[in-house]
């Protein structure tokens, strides 16, 4: 269905360009997916000298999927989604054992004018939240806010205006309960090249950031990004598919402010037999 996306969508293709399979530690992710509809996720992740890790499990059974995650802290993680609950919408159901207190039911409902998320925690005193975007597939206004019934404030309110194209994408945020403005543009500047650029302005310091990045496809097989930041930082990565659903990618990042110290760099490995 050709519908405005959801609000949490808006500048993500933006924000994915420049942020997405960047990684300065060291990543190991093992899937596999049955016939019966069950997937298997291990990941393992070194950061520093700690090492973390979580098994995935994933269900499906027609409009039903059971997501289920358990992590080296013992944490269990269960979401249950229902698609179709009623036409063109579905509903999630989330908590995380131990903590009694995680429960959280979220809705969606999308339109071919209109896109709306709600999501209500399960305790006694609840975290509202309510995003909606109205429009079309190219053009769409939205906003999100969130409520907390303990303290009876809210914790967030967003407004936002996105237009897509088939070769470029704006978004404009009032972000920080109006305390920010977040521009972000991704343009595709051929079937190989895209680059974007994110920049955002703080009404109470006058202060500004951007990042600024790239990203070419060299062969159908290896991707190479860029990324500068006004903080002086500059990144880049290479992923390569080196064999079908199986990839690797390095990363490395250098302060050009923190002279003395040393670049940071990433592998990660990611396969799927």
């Amino acid at each position: 269905m050709a519908g405005p996306a959801p609000f949490v969508d808006m500048g993500k293709k933006a924000k994915d360009l420049l942020t997405k399979d960047y990684n300065f530690d060291q990543k190991f992710t093992l899937s596999m997916l049955s016939s019966t509809g069950m997937g298997l996720t291990a990941t393992g992740l070194k950061k520093d000298q700690i090492f973390f890790g979580d098994i995935n499990t994933v269900y499906k059974s027609g409009n039903t999927t059971v997501d289920v995650k358990v992590d080296t802290y013992s944490n269990v993680s269960t979401k249950v989604t229902v698609n179709d609950v009623w036409p063109c919408s579905k509903a999630a159901l989330s908590f995380r054992i131990p903590d009694h207190k995680s429960g959280k039911l979220d809705v969606q409902y999308l339109h071919p004018h209109a896109a709306i998320d709600s999501s209500i925690g399960l305790n006694p005193t609840p975290l509202l939240e309510l995003s909606a975007t109205i429009g079309t597939k190219e053009l769409s206004l939205g906003g999100e806010v969130g409520f907390d019934t303990a303290s009876a404030s809210c914790t967030k309110y967003t407004a936002g205006i996105g237009l897509n194209k088939p070769d470029f994408s704006v978004a404009l945020l009032l972000t920080d309960k109006g305390q920010a403005l977040k521009a972000s543009y991704v343009h595709s500047v051929n079937p190989f090249t895209c680059v974007a650029a994110e920049m955002t302005h703080r009404f109470s310091t006058y202060e500004n950031n951007f990042s600024i990045g790239s990203s070419h496809a060299v062969d159908p097989f290896t991707v190479v990004k860029t990324r500068f930041s006004d903080n002086g930082k500059v990144a880049t990565l290479c992923q390569l598919e080196w064999r079908p659903k199986s990839v690797i990618t390095f990363s490395a990042e250098y302060d050009s402010k923190a002279i003395n110290a040393s670049p940071k760099m990433g592998l990660a490995l990611a396969l799927k037999p």
